[in-house]
C-alpha cells in the first residue's frame, strides 16, 4: 500500500434486511483515495454512493449490514470496529457532511451550540472556549455577521447557510477525510459555487482528502481530480474527469454523458434509458411563435409584502401567449416561487393585478378560487415528486383527485378511462396505478405528478424545479415528456428552475429575477448568448458543466 493511501475499500457488499429477505445494495465495491485526492463517487438513485459512504462511517441504518470486504483507513483494519473505537476517529479523522442540512440539523439548538456540540466530542473545552472555536469556524465558513449567527437557529437561516454550518461542524475536529453526500441539492448556481468553492478552499489549506458524493456530472467534472461511476451497486468506471466525460468507456456512463445537459444541448438531443423511458420522440425544434398570437396571462405590476415590511415581489410585469414556455430564473429569495404561487392562486398579492385570457383572477381572493370555472385552466407541477402527492392515496386517487374535484367525475367507467388516459399520456404503466408513493420510483412519481396535471386539459402550466429532485437520466425523460405535452396539448408553460440550462432548452424567453425584481428579460437564446446585466453574466458563470476539450479544474486547486 502506497504511503500516501489514506482510504482503501476491498470488494465492499453491503445487504439490507428486508420482507422479502436480503437484498445487496453495494456488491464488490473497491476504491482507493490518497492523503489530499478528492474523489467523486457519481451514479443515480440506488446506485449505492450513499450506501457505500454510511458504510465507511459506520452510519448504515439499522436493516443494512457489511457482509463482505475490507475497509482501511491509514492500513487499519475498520470494517468491524465497535462503535467505541470508531468514536474515537469517527470526528477526528473523518466527518461527513449530510444532504439536507435542515434535516441534518437540530431544530431545537443554535447552530452555535451544535458547533460547539462536534467540538466537544473530540476536545475538552469549556463552555466558553467552545463558543469562541465556534465563533471561528463560522468565521472559516464566511458567514456573514457570525456573531449573529451562533444564536440564530436553522430556520432563521438560508439553505446556503445551514450547508455552512454543516462545513462547519464537519472540519470542527480537523479530519483528515471529509465524505459531502451531495452538498448542494436544492441550492440555486451561484449559492452552490459558493459552497462548492468554499468546501475546495478548506480542505485545500487543511490538507484534507474528499469523496464528493454527487449526482451532477457538471460539479464532479469541476471539483473532483477522479470519479468513480457507479451503478446498481458497483464500480463500472474510474478514471480522471477529462478522460471519463470525453471519452466514456462504459455503456452507462456514456448514457449518463449523454442525458446531461450542456451549455448548447437541446431537449431532443438529450439521450435516455432505462427503466424510465418512454418509446422515442425525437422533437424537432419548436418554431417561434408567430406575431400576434394571442395572450393567456398578463402580470401587471405584481407585488407581495409580508409582515415585518418584508417585500418578495415587487413590481413585477411580464406577458405569456398561448402555447409559449417562460422561463424564471434567479438565486433563492428572487421571488420565482411567490410568483408562481400568485399565479396559481394559492396566496395572494399585495398590489398589482393578473389577468388570464383577458380577465381578472388577481382580484379573486386565494381562498376562493378553488370555485372558480378557472381553476382548472391553471395547473401546477411541484418541485418534490414525493411530498406533493398524499402517501394516503395511491396513483390512481392521485390522478383522479382533481377530475373528481373539478370536473365532477365521482367514479365508474368514465373516471377509470380518464386516469388511464392521462397515465399512458405520461408514459406511467396502467399496472403502477394501484401502487402507493413510497412504492414507486422518483421518475414514476413525477409522471404522476404531470399526469394529475393535465387531467383536467389546463392551459397554462406551472412548473415549479419539477426535475430538481431526479436524477440526469431520469430528468431527460421527464424534460422530453414535457416538451411532448406541451406540443400535442399546445399547453403554456411558466418554468421556474435553478437549472439554468434546463430553463435555455425548455423556454423560448427568459426572465431574470433578482430580490423580487426583474433584472433582465428577452429570448432564451439571446439572454444565455449575451447577458447584458452583471447578475445574469453571474449566474451563467456560476453553472458546472464538463467540456471535453477543457481540462477541468481539480477540486483542490479552486482558489479561495
Amino acid at each position: 500500500m502506497s504511503a500516501a493511501r489514506l482510504l482503501d475499500i476491498e470488494d465492499l457488499r453491503v445487504s439490507f434486511s428486508t420482507r422479502r429477505g436480503m437484498v445487496e445494495a453495494v456488491r464488490g465495491v473497491s476504491l482507493s483515495l490518497d492523503v489530499g485526492q478528492t474523489l467523486g463517487i457519481v451514479g443515480e438513485s440506488g446506485s449505492g454512493k450513499s450506501v457505500t459512504a454510511f458504510a465507511v462511517t459506520h452510519l448504515l441504518e439499522a436493516a443494512g449490514r457489511i457482509v463482505g470486504g475490507k475497509i482501511r483507513y491509514r492500513g487499519q483494519d475498520i470494517t468491524n470496529a465497535t462503535w467505541k473505537t470508531l468514536r474515537s476517529t469517527h470526528g477526528a479523522a473523518i466527518s461527513m457532511i449530510f444532504q439536507n442540512p435542515r434535516a441534518a440539523l437540530n431544530p431545537i439548538r443554535t447552530v452555535g451550540l451544535q458547533i460547539a456540540d462536534a467540538l466537544s466530542v473530540h476536545s475538552k473545552l469549556t463552555p466558553g472556549e467552545a463558543r469562541a472555536r465556534a465563533l471561528d469556524l463560522l468565521k472559516d465558513v464566511l458567514i456573514r455577521e457570525p456573531e449573529k449567527r451562533l444564536d440564530a437557529y436553522p430556520h432563521e437561516l438560508s439553505g446556503g447557510m445551514c450547508q455552512r454550518i454543516m462545513i462547519a461542524m464537519a472540519i470542527a475536529s480537523e479530519p483528515a477525510l471529509l465524505i459531502a453526500d451531495e452538498p448542494t441539492t436544492g441550492l440555486d448556481v451561484t449559492t452552490q459555487k459558493t459552497v462548492m468553492d468554499l468546501l475546495a478552499a478548506i480542505t485545500a489549506k487543511r490538507g484534507m482528502a474528499t469523496i464528493l458524493i454527487t449526482h451532477d456530472l457538471g460539479l464532479a467534472a469541476k471539483y473532483c481530480s477522479r470519479v468513480v461511476v457507479m451503478e446498481r451497486g458497483q464500480v463500472v468506471e474510474d478514471a480522471p474527469p477529462l478522460q471519463l466525460f470525453s471519452a466514456p468507456a462504459h455503456p452507462y456512463t456514456k448514457r449518463l454523458v449523454a442525458a446531461s445537459p450542456t451549455l448548447t444541448s437541446t431537449i431532443a438531443e438529450l439521450v435516455v434509458g432505462g427503466d424510465e423511458a418512454l418509446p422515442p420522440v425525437v422533437s424537432a425544434p419548436r418554431p417561434a411563435l408567430p406575431p400576434g398570437t394571442p395572450l393567456l396571462l398578463e402580470v401587471q405590476k405584481l407585488s407581495k409584502r409580508y409582515p415585518g415590511g418584508i417585500t418578495a415581489v415587487n413590481n413585477v410585469s411580464f406577458r405569456l401567449a398561448r402555447g409559449e414556455s417562460l422561463g424564471l430564473v434567479g438565486e433563492s429569495g428572487s421571488g420565482k416561487s411567490t410568483i408562481s404561487r400568485m399565479l396559481c392562486r394559492l396566496i395572494d398579492s399585495s398590489d398589482g393585478d393578473i389577468l388570464f385570457d383577458g380577465g381578472s383572477i388577481g382580484q379573486i381572493k386565494a381562498n376562493d378560487f378553488h370555485t372558480s370555472p378557472l381553476r382548472k385552466d391553471i395547473q401546477i407541477v411541484f418541485q418534490d415528486p414525493h411530498d406533493s402527492l398524499n402517501p394516503r392515496f395511491n396513483a390512481f386517487d392521485c390522478i383522479a383527485h382533481p377530475l373528481r374535484r373539478l370536473e365532477g367525475m365521482s367514479s365508474g367507467t368514465a373516471l377509470t378511462k380518464a386516469v388511464n388516459d392521462c397515465a399512458l399520456r405520461v408514459g406511467l404503466p396502467l399496472e403502477l396505478l394501484e401502487r402507493f408513493p413510497h412504492q414507486l420510483s422518483g421518475g414514476q412519481k413525477a409522471r404522476i405528478g404531470i399526469a394529475r396535471a393535465i387531467a383536467c386539459k389546463p392551459r397554462l402550466l406551472v412548473l415549479d424545479e419539477p426535475t430538481a429532485a431526479l436524477d440526469v437520466s431520469v430528468q431527460a425523460v421527464i424534460l422530453q415528456l414535457l416538451d411532448r405535452l406541451r406540443r400535442e396539448e399546445d399547453l403554456a408553460f411558466l418554468f421556474v428552475s435553478h437549472d439554468l440550462n434546463v430553463v435555455r432548452m425548455m423556454c423560448e424567453r427568459t426572465i431574470v429575477l433578482r430580490n423580487g425584481e426583474v433584472v433582465e428579460e428577452g429570448l432564451s437564446a439571446d439572454l444565455f448568448r449575451a447577458p447584458k446585466t452583471a447578475y445574469t453574466q453571474a449566474l451563467l458563470a456560476a453553472i458546472p458543466h464538463f467540456e471535453p476539450h477543457a481540462a477541468p479544474v481539480a477540486f483542490e486547486a479552486v482558489p479561495a
